[in-house]
């Protein structure tokens, strides 16, 4: 090779001073290593600190770290460290020590690297149905206070990719999805909540290592009005909206007669006479309560009795059933604990202690009163309200009457004022008296 300066002598052939045979041998150093030069065949230098630490030399001219020992079962393996230049002989040298380590306590690294290497293909190849139910079902049930709402928001956007490598749910796809939801009338607000659900999943499967990156991760969120119109009832909606909740209860107290004079004449055990009651069921109680607190719904129907103190005269919504994960105290208005008092007198008697139980006798969790609500809401004559819309009249109601922004933060528990800004042109001639200040 007349590119290269090399001479056989006893069998073994000169490089720039080093003698290279089977076995040659010289300490790696950065120095060391830059003195080597290729040849037609590739060799190798063992390191004479450290056993099995090596260099491989290519005619190419390509240099690479390797560890080479034995198994437990005396089989020779071979692990490869990097590339230098890209690895120092210092860096090279530090991972061949920790190799050495693990070899020491019986691990065979090769094998080990290469079921790592196996089982990151195998993940790459699981489907969103398989880690949601192997993996993110579990976790998000103990760990969300909504977390069945986010399982089974997954469920109603998303099954159609249940069967799709999470590695192949990518921007373009959900781009379409969220296209073909916006022709069909979708909000943008309700579809950034769908895809923000599936990209948090998604972040915890690399947070996991399920998968190494999150396909989504560049999707950003549809544009929308962050300082939408407030939905809040006029003083005629208000009225129509008790008037219908008397009646109403009325109408059940009335049904209650009827039904236990039925009993009685079949000789049936008669049910509890409900004309004493202040209220025919739960719903005036629960509607009016979050009217006058602005208690979001979940807040309402995780409330128990022990929360509410009619001495003070207050309700505490604690951390661990408020969306900020922080505990706040809402003083009660003259209705709102009148509504309470009278509610108390008739309300279930369960083990879970509920304000508002589902079941009378077994108690448990509300899941939702769409129906009841909805039923309510067309008696009154009330158009494009929703249930969390008690929220905002709550806090409209509060800005309109002057009280400051920073106690309505506080009131409705948001994390930050941005949030409660957007009633803030509801405050009564605040942007009048701004500009009057300039004279």
């Amino acid at each position: 090779m007349d590119s290269y300066t090399y001479q056989r002598l006893n069998g073994k052939v000169a490089i720039n001073q080093l003698w290279i045979d089977r076995k040659c041998e010289a300490k790696l150093t950065t120095s060391k290593i830059k003195s080597l030069s290729p040849v037609e065949k590739p060799y190798e230098v063992l390191d004479t600190d450290i056993k099995g630490f090596l260099l491989r030399v290519q005619p190419s001219g390509y240099m690479g770290f390797y560890y080479s020992y034995y198994t437990t079962a005396g089989k020779r393996q071979r692990i490869k460290i990097g590339q230098f230049g890209v690895l120092s002989a210092a860096q090279a040298r530090d991972k061949a020590i920790k190799y050495a380590a693990q070899v020491a306590d019986g691990i065979d690294i090769q094998a080990e690297k290469s079921q790592n290497k196996q089982a990151a293909v195998d993940a790459q190849k699981k489907t969103l149905k398989a880690f949601i139910d192997d993996h993110y079902k579990t976790w998000a049930l103990t760990n969300q206070k909504s977390g069945q709402v986010t399982l089974d928001s997954l469920d109603y956007s998303f099954s159609d990719y249940y069967n799709l490598p999470l590695h192949e749910i990518t921007v373009s796809l959900v781009d379409k999805w969220r296209t073909e939801k916006r022709k069909n009338g979708g909000k943008a607000s309700s579809i950034n909540r769908c895809t923000s659900t599936l990209k948090s999943a998604l972040n915890k499967a690399v947070e996991w290592e399920v998968i190494s990156e999150n396909p989504l991760k560049k999707l950003r969120p549809l544009k929308v009005d962050t300082n939408p119109n407030v939905r809040y009832l006029t003083p005629e909606e208000e009225q129509r909206l008790h008037s219908a909740l008397e009646a109403r209860d009325n109408d059940i107290k009335q049904a209650r007669e009827r039904t236990n004079l039925h009993r009685q004449e079949r000789g049936y055990e008669l049910l509890p006479s409900l004309l004493e009651c202040s209220y025919g069921d739960r719903m005036t109680p629960l509607i009016t309560l979050s009217l006058k607190t602005g208690l979001r719904r979940g807040e309402a129907f995780d409330l128990q009795w022990q929360a509410v103190n009619f001495d003070t005269q207050t309700i505490t919504i604690h951390a661990e059933t408020s969306k900020s994960n922080k505990t706040r105290h809402i003083p009660l208005s003259p209705l709102a604990l009148e509504t309470l008092q009278n509610w108390r007198k008739q309300a279930p008697k369960t083990d879970d202690n509920r304000v508002f139980p589902a079941d009378e006798e077994k108690g448990g969790r509300l899941d939702n009163v769409r129906k009841s609500w909805g039923n309510i809401l067309k008696v009154a004559q009330i158009t494009n309200f929703r249930w969390h819309d008690m929220r905002h009249d709550f806090a409209s109601q509060l800005v309109m009457k002057g009280v400051p922004l920073n106690t309505v933060r506080e009131l409705c528990g948001h994390a930050d004022l941005n949030t409660t800004l957007r009633y803030a042109h509801l405050a009564p001639d605040h942007k009048a008296e701004a500009v009057a200040l300039l004279g």
